[in-house]
């Protein structure tokens, strides 16, 4: 298994693993990697680093909490001896046993935050050698009942950081072996032990460790499944949520002019009522119909047509504010139109500049009973917070009545509706055409 590569970048300093999203080769070698055996699994390159990123945190901890408690384990473990035993047993521990708490808390500090790998591996493995050291010198300097008491203990240290540490395969390997050479070599000189002795212990403590390390590896092994398997339902996830998100756009969209449809429109105009301010006008709508547009299909031909709503949509949606006016297709050759917080003369300057507009592109319609080119008739109706009896389908039968009466008026023009507390008479403002 690969040593982890440098994660000293601080966006992962903070040990908190924020998932980013897979790309496609990432994505591949998830499959690839879940798809063949559990015991096969090795993670490299850009998986890897991810895999150390989001299990830093707390392998960290584990490592620090260890090394904390093996100090004080240490240094309470003197005191007790010092109380207990004789002293000339005790006084050549305390060198000995000096050693351990220094290089714990080193080790600690160093992984209190993300660090280059080279630096991390130094210190976990330097820190281990000085604390297995530490351990069976105590031992050792004591003698007698002490020197093999002890060496069983280092061991015992080891294979304890070995099942605790999730660290990678090779750093568990080094531990282990630093840890049955050294019970080997200090064995090998005890001179109360016998040589068979000394390689019968070695070789059972071996078959122990060897256990651990295998023990080790698959904890490993399995927690970088856990790790593939999440990394793959984080994919899953968010390609089903970007599919939600298509077929959202797709229902409140208009296939062909790629404009809002009715549906979305009449859903964001009910949330815009019941969110109106209090003072001023709060919608102005506009309702725009296409001249004579079943008389352009028929002479052109549908494809035709098909392109002339395309163009009027774009044209709308050029003649308003793009972060905050909605344009809708409402169906056939119309297009609604939404100005929010707009004033009278606004909503007119803006209904205006939509026909000429329009007008101005000379897209052919040869049919029409206004001109040679396609020409555009606008409603408009005005609500005011002021307002309060006036619905969200009354409004929008005022702008359809205004706009019928641009169409009686002539066409390729526009009418304000207005109510009879507006003006005297219940009549439409008419804004015709320069030449009209």
């Amino acid at each position: 298994m690969n040593d982890t590569k440098s994660t000293s970048s601080e966006g992962s300093a903070a040990g908190s693993f924020s998932p980013r999203p897979l790309t496609g080769a990432m994505a591949d070698e998830v499959e690839r990697l879940l798809s063949g055996r559990t015991r096969d699994i090795r993670l490299t390159g850009d998986l890897r680093r991810r895999y150390d990123e989001r299990s830093w945190r707390q392998t960290a901890k584990v490592i620090r909490s260890w090394m904390i408690w093996v100090a004080f384990v240490d240094i309470l473990t003197l005191a007790l001896n010092a109380i207990l035993l004789p002293h000339q047993i005790v006084l050549p521990m305390v060198a000995p046993a000096c050693l351990l708490p220094p290089a714990a808390i080193f080790t600690a500090v160093v992984w209190s935050k993300p660090r280059p790998a080279a630096v991390q591996r130094a210190s976990l493995l330097v820190g281990m050698c000085l604390i297995l050291l530490s351990v069976a010198l105590v031992g050792v300097f004591a003698g007698g009942e002490f020197y093999e008491r002890h060496l069983t203990i280092m061991l015992f240290v080891a294979t304890s950081a070995i099942t605790i540490f999730s660290a990678p395969l090779a750093w568990t390997i080094a531990i282990a072996c630093y840890a049955l050479c050294l019970y080997f070599i200090l064995q090998w000189y005890n001179p109360l032990a016998e040589t068979g002795s000394v390689i019968a212990g070695t070789l059972f403590f071996s078959c122990g460790i060897i256990a651990t390390v295998v023990a080790r590896r698959t904890m490993n092994i399995l927690a970088q499944k856990t790790f593939l398997l999440d990394c793959r339902d984080q994919r899953r996830v968010a390609e089903l949520a970007d599919a939600n998100a298509r077929l959202e756009r797709l229902a409140r969209t208009d296939p062909l002019t790629g404009i809002a449809n009715r549906r979305w429109m009449m859903e964001t105009l009910e949330s815009l009522w019941r969110n109106g301010r209090e003072t001023g006008v709060v919608t102005a709508m506009l309702m725009c119909d296409i001249d004579h547009f079943k008389a352009l299909n028929d002479k052109l031909g549908h494809g035709e047509g098909d392109r002339c709503l395309v163009k009027v949509a774009g044209i709308i949606q050029s003649c308003v504010r793009a972060d905050r006016d909605l344009v809708s297709r409402h169906g056939g050759e119309e297009f609604l139109i939404v100005l929010p917080d707009v004033d009278e003369d606004e909503a007119i300057a803006v209904a205006k500049r939509i026909r000429e507009s329009v007008e101005a592109a000379a897209l052919p319609n040869p049919s029409s009973g206004v001109g040679p080119s396609v020409t555009l008739s606008v409603g408009v109706a005005l609500k005011s917070a002021l307002d309060i009896d006036i619905s969200l389908a009354s409004l929008q039968h005022e702008a359809d009545m205004a706009l019928y009466r641009a169409k009686e008026a002539g066409r390729n023009q526009v009418c304000v509706f207005r109510r009879q507390h507006q003006a005297a008479p219940s009549e439409p403002i008419v804004a015709r055409r320069q030449s009209l």
